[in-house]
């Protein structure tokens, strides 16, 4: 078996629970667990722990009838009744004063929604007219530009079904921009960016976008849209090929220490009969991804989730992220409110293997996802997310622009590989040397096994702190494909020039000064990371391995030097990580197809560069051994 029985789960549940008391305030409404302050203070943190802890609750309480031997429910009762208590020396900050406090509304009401029978039913008036008072401050306020629209839908339907105050206006124009932001095969973008693009893929489109509309329509108790079934069952069939066979969820995106967050949608599908899984299919491989961090760390010995991946790692976190934040893993465990007779708790689970290895074109997000069955890993090269909120220049994020994501490697994270991006990346070298960073992404075509997309690399000033007028140089235009097939990726690249591609109509960044060249070319491969990291290097090979993961790049076409770069302390998976790398010796001239084999594996890699590559009339092919080709056009 490789999930957890339920059993499992309601034990984790107990056990997360109960040992984040002793970090409560006298009442219990502020939750201040250890860690790294957000940029919102220590006070909207505390109201973090005991909201993300509270839905956890409701989960656990609900999915066994009420019962409740720990007390949970009458612990959270008289927090929340200190917490909207404005006399309280332990009051909750209001919706106004710390923005932040309108995330955590949606899981106090959903919790509550949960729990109603045994805990909003049982509270005294004046409690319940507070907590009225403390979502309503909601009402008429706007702006939401992402996945928050949803915490106001979800409080003001909560509001509603208590005979509180709520706003049709409000969910009507939320509900405007929910659709606006879906871009097809069940995918929403989170949020746009001024120019009307929607390219803002991660795992808030599961965990936000595809949860909320649902548990919205179960607080009203209403039918869901038919429309956001069809939506989710869609989405899980492309999300079930993000997760590796071991249980490890891909890493990319951002407020990746939510961890098994990730689950939220697998779950909701389960519950509403909208997935294309198997019964036991949801429950093996949500038991696989929480077997996957438990075992490796993501409960430390006070039985706290910290900020980290696996174990701490405090570099993963955003600006927002404080010590509670990472307590949204609460959502994955939405499955027990699924009855223990529930098929999906009593069916047998279907095999992995077979699914079989496999490559997989996702054209919403732009990626195509590659997995091996027999390592566990899968891979996925990106050519449609890059989370730019505008339509100008920006850092390049390791969390979203880089060319390749996995489940068993991450980008390095320290300042240096964000100043000068490696792993997983192609840049072009200034005359002092210095790479690029990757512009936002315009797509070109998208096949079965291949993607194609161009930007406008970038140069960060040193001494800029942002992306400012001085700070930034453009160079020019750079084409990349990724060609997929099991392990390997045959990553390629051509230096297009100054001019602007006709599907564009005008350059994006064409404000900011061009850096003249000469420009060298440089590709990165992946990052592998652990205890010991052995790195090797020789004649058209380039090789770093950690334990059974190796990562080697082969130079194909126009690189004619390889190496390896490593790092301490800069990687979310070991405390050593290292880098293979091809490049150029000299500079790359415009036109010109360079070409190289970037592999992941948990197998010995090939010796030999696996692939062939001619370049004609504006297209590429790629000639695999065995005789499959693939033709990628470049125009």
């Amino acid at each position: 078996m490789s999930g957890y029985p339920r059993a499992e789960w309601e034990a984790l549940a107990d056990r997360l629970l109960l040992a984040v008391r002793p970090y409560a305030s006298p009442h219990h409404a502020l939750v201040d667990l250890p860690g790294p302050v957000s940029r919102s203070g220590a006070w909207s943190d505390g109201l973090e722990g005991y909201a993300r802890t509270f839905l956890l609750a409701a989960f656990r309480v609900a999915g066994a009838g009420g019962a409740d031997p720990h007390g949970f429910l009458p612990w959270y009762a008289e927090g929340l009744a200190a917490g909207t208590d404005p006399g309280s020396p332990e009051r909750w900050p209001t919706l106004r004063e710390r923005r932040q406090a309108r995330v955590e509304a949606a899981s106090v009401a959903i919790a509550l929604h949960e729990t109603r029978p045994w805990l909003w039913d049982a509270l005294d008036e004046p409690v319940k007219a507070r907590v009225v008072d403390w979502l309503a401050a909601f009402l008429g306020t706007s702006g939401y530009d992402n996945n928050w629209i949803w915490f106001q839908n979800i409080a003001e339907a909560f509001l509603r079904t208590v005979g509180g105050p709520w706003s049709k206006e409000d969910i009507e124009r939320n509900l405007r921009q929910h659709e606006g932001w879906y871009v097809g095969g069940g995918w929403y973008s989170d949020g746009g960016s001024g120019d009307d693009r929607r390219q803002n893929f991660d795992y808030y489109c599961g965990w936000a976008m595809q949860f909320y509309p649902l548990w919205y329509s179960r607080i009203l108790g209403e039918r869901p849209e038919p429309v956001w079934l069809e939506r989710l069952s869609a989405f899980l069939g492309d999300a079930r090929h993000l997760v590796g066979a071991g249980g490890a969820p891909l890493f990319q995106g951002r407020s990746l220490t939510y961890r098994f967050a990730m689950l939220a949608p697998f779950w909701t599908g389960a519950l509403l009969g909208a997935t294309p899984l198997e019964p036991g299919e949801t429950r093996g491989l949500a038991g696989g991804v929480l077997r996957h961090f438990v075992e490796r760390g993501a409960v430390d010995a006070r039985g706290l989730l910290t900020i980290g991946w696996h174990g701490p790692f405090p570099r993963i976190r955003q600006l927002y992220s404080g010590p509670g934040s990472p307590y949204w893993a609460s959502k994955a465990f939405a499955g027990l409110l699924l009855p223990p007779d529930h098929p999906e708790w009593t069916a047998p689970e279907p095999p992995l293997a077979r699914r079989g290895d496999a490559v997989v074109s996702l054209r919403a997000p732009g990626w195509v996802v590659s997995s091996t069955v027999g390592d566990g890993i899968v891979r996925i090269a990106n050519h449609g997310s890059d989370h730019l909120w505008d339509r100008h220049a920006d850092l390049d994020d390791p969390f979203y622009k880089r060319h390749a994501y996995a489940t068993h490697a991450a980008p390095d994270l320290s300042d240096q590989a964000h100043r000068e991006p490696l792993d997983s990346h192609v840049a072009l070298l200034d005359t002092a040397g210095r790479p690029s960073h990757r512009g936002r992404i315009e797509r070109v075509a998208q096949g079965p096994h291949w993607a194609v997309s161009r930007c406008r690399p970038m140069w960060l000033t040193d001494g800029a702190p942002a992306a400012t007028w001085p700070g930034i140089r453009t160079g020019p235009w750079l084409t990349t494909a990724s060609v997929l097939r099991g392990p390997v990726e045959v990553r390629l690249v051509r230096v297009d020039g100054a001019g602007v591609p006709a599907a564009l109509g005008e350059d994006p960044e064409a404000h900011w000064p061009a850096d003249p060249g000469p420009w060298r070319l440089r590709l990165g491969g992946w990052a592998v990371a652990g205890e010991r990291v052995a790195v090797t290097a020789g004649d058209g090979w380039a090789r770093a391995s950690s334990g059974a993961l190796v990562s080697a790049v082969y130079p194909l076409r126009g690189f004619d030097e390889t190496g390896v770069t490593g790092s301490d302390g800069a990687n979310p998976l070991g405390p050593r990580s290292a880098v293979p790398w091809a490049g150029t010796r000299d500079p790359v001239a415009e036109g010109d197809v360079l070409a190289a084999a970037v592999v992941l594996t948990g197998a010995a890699p090939e010796p030999v560069p696996p692939a062939v590559v001619r370049a004609a009339d504006g297209t590429v092919t790629v000639h695999w051994p065995g005789g499959v080709e693939d033709t990628v056009p470049f125009d």
